[in-house]
């Protein structure tokens, strides 16, 4: 396959992922296994385990496993506000791992640092520019810059936004972007714009190797680009950070849940921490119901609005393959048209 110019625009990310292509597939709880992840790094690509609630032993042996069945590079996803983070933290600075990506809320400084030490290489997301400032200067090496398009737990900036108020000025770390991106063409012109390289959740959720149920996938297909929705927040002293999803029971019962727990603050039944965490706990389990068992009516479906993009189902190296030869055309047609 040709690649001369896809190879060319995005070397600033193969070199800092030490990939054939920067093509991050997203960590997706429950969905992220050894599997998958391994099935995108040998395909050129690069994946991360997602750390979410798993038990720390749990954990170890699918990085162990992910180690065997790839011998390229891979990373492990940490939820920051997860129970087991600290835990999870200690074990990839034992286990030496040379990609850690911090997510679901915002690292401190010394959590950076000390993850630094062994010579790992630290990505943080970004949902708004102040975030990103504060992550660069906590130490991070490089950023995933990600719109309120993509799905799991989002911001509420678009992709278009914070490539104006990130990407076209921050030059000296990579900057990867992620929401709402499906198809190579698309691939194409973010790395034109100055991307180190592109996370994509939903299309690998898809993919043959993901471990997702045939029901999950089969709601993906039939699924329509306005029926991922954001949850919205209801309290301030509830705070919540939004989900989007495909629209289901579960969005009418999360609706509920918000309610019965503004009202036990209100009566000084539950603290605000303890609050949050039956907020989190409550996505976790909707989600299993969804990927692991098929629940499609009453678990989390979480997806990006580029569900309504893609409607089949290939294997991880074919999802590669395509992005990478649609990139490498439309990279080829705009040479033609400047020239």
């Amino acid at each position: 396959m040709k690649t001369e110019l896809f190879d060319k625009i995005s070397q600033k990310g193969r070199d800092f992922l030490g990939v054939r292509y920067p093509l991050i597939c997203g960590a997706m709880t429950w969905v992220s296994d050894p599997k998958l992840v391994a099935a995108v790094s040998n395909a050129g690509g690069f994946a991360s385990l997602a750390g979410g609630n798993t038990p720390p032993d749990i954990l170890e042996k699918q990085i162990k496993e992910t180690r065997k069945l790839t011998d390229k590079p891979f990373g492990v996803n940490l939820i920051t506000i997860a129970p087991a983070y600290k835990d999870h933290l200690k074990l990839a600075r034992e286990l030496k791992l040379p990609f850690l990506i911090f997510a679901g809320s915002f690292p401190r400084r010394s959590e950076v640092q000390y993850a630094k030490e062994t010579g790992a290489k630290i990505l943080c997301f970004a949902s708004t520019e102040s975030i990103a400032n504060r992550m660069i200067k906590f130490g991070a090496d490089a950023l995933i810059l990600e719109g309120m398009e993509a799905g799991g737990h989002v911001g509420h900036v678009t992709l278009t936004i914070l490539l104006q108020q990130v990407l076209f000025r921050m030059t000296d770390i990579p900057v990867f972007v992620a929401g709402g991106i499906a198809n190579g063409r698309m691939c194409a012109h973010m790395l034109l714009m100055g991307a180190a390289g592109i996370q994509i959740g939903t299309r690998f959720a898809m993919a043959e190797e993901s471990c997702a149920h045939d029901n999950f996938k089969e709601a993906f297909i039939k699924a329509k680009a306005r029926n991922a929705v954001s949850t919205p927040q209801f309290d301030s002293r509830l705070p919540v950070v939004a989900v989007r999803a495909l629209r289901n029971c579960s969005t009418d019962d999360f609706s509920r849940l918000q309610l019965k727990l503004i009202s036990q603050l209100d009566k000084g039944t539950i603290h605000r921490t303890e609050a949050q965490e039956e907020v989190e706990r409550f996505w976790m389990g909707r989600l299993r119901d969804a990927v692991v068992d098929g629940d499609v009516d009453h678990g989390s479906l979480m997806a990006g609005q580029s569900v309504g993009l893609v409607d089949n189902i290939l294997s991880v190296q074919e999802i590669i393959d395509e992005l990478v030869s649609d990139a490498e055309t439309e990279l080829e047609r705009i040479r033609e048209w400047i020239c």
